[in-house]
């Protein structure tokens, strides 16, 4: 089922259960309290018709054949007075007999059976013991109506009069269901209307959506995701433009990676082949010694490019824990003094007596300081590492005395195959902002005018100790 009849069937379920559910509650609060007035009205009027004139011992005397003596005619008279508020009324007794009604006496004399009244003889019955009592709705096919009964016992004697009124009531109640009846369809066609427009503007763009997603899918990403307004649509659309743009930056990327792969590892397997034939040809050992040492050199040099392009292609996945970050820096500074032995390089380390702690991976932090330290030496031949507090951050700063950085690559120097050196895939820069962010830090360069002398600084930032809660210094 689609999304569009799904907000159909949900709006016009809706609605109709709604609309439903409120006509039969009006319709029986409405049908209870009619009835209800009905039935004070029938117990107002034969008990107004039972306290006038009606003597219970009188009535109770007749016997068949009083149809004639005047005391009758004057009862019977009176009930048929009645017949201005009731259809019918009847004195009878507790048993059915009849006493006195409104109908001709030829076709109920007195005695006689009403057999009508069988179907309520329980109501006669509780009426002659509690006074008075209603008998439910029913409904006469001959008058296509319904009617109710109202009975009062007349004084305290088993005689009781029994009126019948019509539950007109009933009609408008029934127009009133057919309204409901009528309405309910009504609104759940206005529903289903709405839930397809509701469903269109919703839809319509999901639709497009979905449209540009298998572009992107297929490849085609050179047009932009179009703006789908605000809303969660609008958030939707921006969220895709992004992730187009960061398929793109990854591809040409990725691009970038394999030409700058081929590159960078061509120059090296071109000296390695160089110097390997030579190492052959010669008979000199010393001169083979010196072939050797260039071979083992291109390798680290191939080692190095590798473990470059790892550490920019894996996932990050710190494992950050509270330590002191001296101790990885003074590793990484170990090992390019041992890189750079012989080379008249000169690393200054500046670090405080009292631990410096941070929340951040001990590799990480010593993969930063390496990259930054083998950027700063191949700048410069004067490097300085210097570790300090920074307002409850720690701070690793790593400054060189090299040329700097030229203006116009100012703004991309974190970037990815960016570099001004002739050798070198520029992922140095790259990796150190990728790693400290994925440790929760930020880096910051401060590149210098230009002149020659005045060197780059790189300030990274870690959380501190006391920038951490108790929580976060246990975890």
């Amino acid at each position: 089922m689609s999304l569009r009849q799904q907000f159909v069937l949900v709006f016009v379920a809706f609605s109709v259960v709604v609309s439903a559910l409120g006509g039969i509650l009006a319709y029986r609060t409405a049908s209870r309290a009619l009835e209800k007035e009905l039935d004070a009205k029938l117990v107002q009027v034969a008990g107004a018709a039972a306290e006038v004139g009606l003597t219970a011992d009188l009535i109770l005397a007749f016997r068949p054949g009083d149809e004639g003596r005047r005391e009758f005619t004057s009862i019977q008279s009176r009930i048929q007075r009645l017949r201005s508020f009731v259809d019918e009324a009847y004195i009878l007794r507790s048993d059915l007999t009849a006493l006195v009604t409104t109908l001709p006496t030829d076709s109920i004399p007195i005695g006689a059976m009403l057999w009508e009244l069988a179907p309520y003889s329980e109501e006669i019955h509780r009426a002659a013991i509690l006074g008075h009592t209603v008998s439910p709705l029913f409904y006469q096919e001959v008058e296509g109506r319904y009617f109710k009964y109202g009975f009062v016992r007349l004084e305290q004697t088993d005689a009781v009069l029994a009126v019948l009124m019509p539950a007109d009531f009933m009609a408008p109640l029934y127009a009133f269901r057919r309204t409901v009846i009528v309405g309910s369809i009504l609104a759940a066609v206005v529903a289903a209307l709405i839930a397809w427009l509701l469903a269109t503007t919703v839809t319509r763009p999901l639709n497009r959506l979905g449209r540009v997603a298998l572009r992107i899918q297929r490849g085609r990403m050179d047009e932009p995701v179009g703006q789908e307004g605000g809303g969660e649509l609008g958030r939707l659309s921006r969220a895709m433009e992004r992730m187009r743009e960061g398929i793109l930056q990854r591809d040409e990327h990725l691009r970038l990676m394999l030409a700058q792969v081929a590159h960078e590892i061509r120059n090296p397997l071109g000296g390695l082949e160089l110097f390997a034939a030579a190492a052959a040809e010669t008979e000199d050992a010393h001169e083979r010694s010196q072939f050797i040492n260039k071979v083992r050199a291109e390798v680290a040099a191939l080692n190095r490019i590798i473990d470059d392009f790892l550490a920019f292609a894996k996932p990050l996945r710190p494992d950050m824990i509270l330590h002191d970050v001296r101790g990885p820096v003074r590793e990484a500074v170990e090992l390019v003094q041992m890189e750079m032995k012989g080379a008249g390089r000169e690393i200054a380390v500046v670090l405080p007596p009292e631990d410096l702690m941070a929340k951040a991976d001990p590799e990480h932090v010593k993969r930063i300081a390496l990259n930054l330290l083998r950027n700063a030496a191949h700048a410069g031949d004067k490097v300085q590492v210097r570790c300090e507090t920074d307002r409850g951050e720690a701070l690793i700063i790593v400054r060189d005395n090299g040329p700097g950085v030229p203006r116009e690559m100012e703004d991309r120097i974190f970037e990815p195959f960016v570099t001004d050196k002739a050798q070198g895939a520029g992922l140095g820069l790259a990796i150190v902002k990728r790693v400290v962010e994925a440790n929760l830090g930020r880096v910051e360069a401060n590149l210098g005018d230009g002149s020659i002398g005045e060197g780059a600084e790189f300030r990274v930032y870690f959380r501190g100790g006391e920038d951490l809660s108790p929580e976060e210094s246990r975890n």
